[in-house]
């Protein structure tokens, strides 16, 4: 069949809209009608060489839809089921999956690749394989898609507003819950308001914080940011450093999340000062790979009992987180509505990405004609 996606063919350029061939889909997997596909910045990554994957490739890694196709062997889908898709599939078998850390499972390995897990690709164009990045691919009119990134959802909800709890919603709420540990009346600082630090924001307001400074340099997200559980807000690390030592009475943060675009040496030096003795730092955001982004004093992580480490799905189980974050914003504690800035059709993705770069948006959502 045929299928219209926004592909990326190398570092630099802008995402084109072409069609492609869609194979049927195979052992173990299904064919998804996308109703809505999330502007994460993680996308935007591969356009400026932050992450190199398997090139070209189908962009999207957040998507929401409704199962048309079931290939053999699939047990816990079937045909008009509405989905959630992960990011990171979950095969329930392999070492981490049954240890309880699925977000590490192995299946993850070829994301950058775009293969399903046979090793093979079901998007073709002009004879030449195309991956669907995250083993998704949710910039395209359908995708098929391993049965072990799906998580099916009630047919009674808003795909266009769910799509978010398949990856920017778990990763930043579960930076504060699970990865960051937060506890009630603790002090916490969250560096970057885009689409996973308002979820941390959320998410440390759930786990109890006392206190909970948001940083960014764009007023409009530091508002945004008071509206959904930021006590304080600040536009720069060291406004957020000066906040934090009159709460604490200088003491320092319990707690730092790192949840900016780009991560640095700066704003992790940043977050390491804000801590106080035992605090922990955190760090979601990305950078390039093959630079060191963290380099700090092992004296004071030492004598000081500071802990640096990093999250991967806000350290959550996405079979289990999905369904759950759901729950929470059917029940008015989880906020998703207010999250989505603009919509775009898929010949905007571009508009998207840079109203994104721009600041202009906490979540774009591409929407599909369903």
């Amino acid at each position: 069949m045929k299928t219209r996606a926004a592909i990326l063919s190398e570092v630099g350029q802008d995402w084109e809209v072409t069609e492609l061939e869609l194979d049927e889909p195979k052992a173990g997997e299904v064919l998804v009608k996308w109703v809505a596909a999330g502007l994460c910045h993680s996308d935007e990554h591969l356009r400026h060489g932050d992450i190199v994957p398997r090139f070209p490739i189908v962009g999207g890694h957040e998507g929401a839809g409704i199962v048309e196709k079931v290939g053999p062997g699939v047990l816990r889908l079937k045909e008009g089921d509405h989905v959630v898709t992960s990011f990171l599939p979950t095969c329930g078998r392999c070492r981490w999956c049954t240890a309880g850390r699925s977000n590490l499972c192995d299946m993850g390995a070829t994301i950058l690749e775009g293969s399903l897990p046979d090793g093979t690709f079901r998007f073709h164009k002009d004879g030449e394989d195309l991956g669907g990045l995250c083993m998704l691919g949710t910039f395209s009119e359908r995708s098929v898609v391993s049965e072990a990134s799906c998580v099916p959802v009630s047919k009674e909800l808003d795909l266009t507003k769910v799509v978010l709890v398949g990856c920017g919603v778990p990763t930043g709420w579960g930076s504060a819950v699970y990865a960051a540990e937060v506890h009630p009346g603790e002090t916490v600082v969250i560096y970057g308001i885009g689409g996973i630090g308002i979820n941390a924001v959320q998410g440390a307001k759930h786990a109890g914080a006392l206190h909970i400074v948001a940083v960014d340099p764009l007023a409009n997200k530091r508002e945004m940011a008071e509206q959904l559980g930021a006590t304080h807000s600040a536009a720069t690390a060291e406004e957020a450093m000066e906040t934090v030592q009159e709460l604490t009475n200088g003491v320092g943060a319990d707690k730092a999340i790192v949840t900016v675009d780009i991560v640095d040496e700066q704003v992790v030096q940043s977050a390491f000062d804000a801590v106080s003795k035992g605090g922990m730092v955190v760090i979601t955001g990305l950078a390039d790979p093959t630079k060191a982004t963290v380099q700090l004093s092992g004296a004071v992580l030492t004598l000081f009992e500071k802990t640096v480490k990093g999250t991967l799905f806000g350290s959550g189980n996405p079979m289990h987180e999905i369904p759950k974050l759901i729950n929470l914003y059917q029940n008015g504690q989880l906020e998703l509505d207010a999250l989505i800035t603009n919509t775009y059709t898929l010949d905007e993705v571009n508009q998207g990405y840079q109203d994104l770069l721009d600041g202009k948006n906490i979540r774009g959502v591409i929407l599909y004609d369903t």
